[in-house]
């Protein structure tokens, strides 16, 4: 059905243009093709395929008004194995023409924002794909940006954003053991690199300099480091909205607008993140004398077996045990554990912190967003969050996050809350990085940043 409404459309759009060029598509120069009729022709094109389709445009300027209209190519992409049609869309539409890659292209003056369709599907069909590095506070994964999970991981050193230690020898080794890790060479693909906020605090333009230096030492063509929190707005196929991303240690509320971090509008930092739940299920289990030594298996059970309770205190009456089975340790049986370890996002002090809870923080930042002049044209940018890292995958995260914030905001103040895909591996860093590919060939070096 879907592919009937996208070929209605190819045939309308296309008789159109001829129309408004004044040619009749049954009089046109295409040889024994004039005898038949219109979408026929366009059927004969789609069965073969966009690459005679393109090698026929050369036969005459006919050929090639016909051949390189953009809706064919559309259909052409429509199609693709390898991409959702909503992913390209979304790339070409939104990411291509907003910022960050905005600031690239106006570093091109032949490059034009809008491509046709016929260029875009000779780019994504010809490029090899970037390197992907989502450099985490605990550890980092990296893959390929048409693979839709990454290839491997690597330790994260301890002093990522300590500029007092070797910064650079160290960034030199990262890189260069990932690069082993996936048996290419730096010189052969442009690299996209991602880091959570908290990495941006402090001397974040010293940071970016030293990523920038050792990558172009290695003699990477071109470099694009972006922070998490833009990526997972991408993976939701949105440009604007607060992103709640609950990373390693920290959780970080960000305010972005059309892919634009809101520095100026303020960032909440909660200092508790997925390590910090995993700990104190480790500790809860210890007081009912289950004591595991390895945090791994912790974590495991707490993915596996924890959520979110709606209302705890009426949780706390209901029979919520539940059983999980470790290859090689055995059986784990847990009961109020699964839900109160998350519920330290919401209550805090349940595990002795004393820190904002994680709806506080959102609400905060929505009265900021609010409060700031970007709201003046526009004022419903932050009323959708969106939940990222792998802890926002807890069930019931985000109906409990969505009944506290009703509670602290107005009905108008908050629409939406959604979850994410991965940071970088989703649907979204592919449509970041294909603009971001064809814009980049030919050119070394290459940077910017978000």
């Amino acid at each position: 059905m879907m592919w009937r409404r996208v070929l209605g459309l190819v045939l309308n759009k296309s008789k159109s243009k001829l129309k408004s060029q004044n040619l009749n598509p049954l009089l046109s120069s295409t040889g024994a093709f004039d005898r038949i009729p219109f979408d026929v022709f366009f059927q004969i094109l789609i069965f073969l395929g966009p690459k005679e389709a393109a090698r026929v445009s050369a036969v005459c300027k006919s050929w090639k008004f016909v051949v390189s209209d953009n809706w064919l190519w559309i259909l052409f992409l429509h199609n693709s194995q390898e991409e959702s049609w909503e992913n390209i869309d979304f790339s070409e539409s939104c990411l291509r023409s907003g910022y960050p890659l905005l600031l690239l292209q106006s570093s091109l003056s032949d490059q034009s924002i809008s491509l046709p369709y016929m260029h875009i599907y000779s780019q994504r069909a010809q490029h090899r794909g970037a390197v992907l590095i989502d450099g985490g506070s605990g550890y980092s994964k990296f893959g390929w940006s048409k693979d839709s999970s990454p290839s491997g991981y690597s330790a994260t050193f301890k002093e990522f954003g300590d500029l007092e230690s070797p910064m650079y020898s160290r960034l030199r080794h990262f890189f260069a053991t990932i690069y082993d890790r996936m048996q290419r060479k730096p010189s052969t693909q442009p690299v996209v690199v991602a880091f959570p906020i908290c990495h941006y605090y402090g001397p974040r333009r010293q940071l970016e300099e030293a990523i920038c230096r050792v990558l172009f030492d290695m003699n990477v063509p071109a470099v694009c480091s972006i922070n998490q929190a833009v990526l997972a707005l991408y993976a939701a196929r949105r440009t604007s909205g607060i992103v709640v991303n609950i990373g390693f240690r920290v959780t970080s509320v960000v305010p972005i607008l059309q892919g634009k971090v809101m520095h100026q509008v303020g960032i909440e930092v909660v200092g508790q993140g997925a390590l910090t739940l995993t700990v104190f299920l480790k500790e809860l289990m210890g007081r009912k004398n289950m004591h595991v030594e390895s945090l791994y298996t912790v974590r495991t059970l707490k993915e596996n077996l924890c959520y979110i309770a709606s209302d705890y205190e009426s949780e706390l009456s209901i029979d919520t045990t539940a059983s999980y089975e470790l290859t090689g340790e055995g059986q784990f049986t847990l009961s109020e554990e699964r839900f109160q370890t998350g519920e330290i996002l919401f209550q805090p002090r349940m595990g002795g912190l004393r820190m904002m809870s994680l709806h506080q923080a959102v609400a905060l930042c929505m009265d900021h967003c609010q409060a700031a002049k970007e709201t003046e044209e526009n004022d419903r940018w932050f009323k959708t969050v969106v939940l990222a890292g792998g802890t926002a995958c807890l069930p019931g995260l985000p109906e409990r996050l969505c009944k506290e914030l009703c509670g602290l905001v107005s009905a108008s103040t908050f629409e939406d809350i959604e979850r994410s895909s991965s940071y970088i591996f989703g649907s979204s860093i592919r449509g970041l990085a294909t603009p971001f590919f064809g814009l980049a060939k030919g050119v070394q070096p290459l940077r910017f940043w978000s």
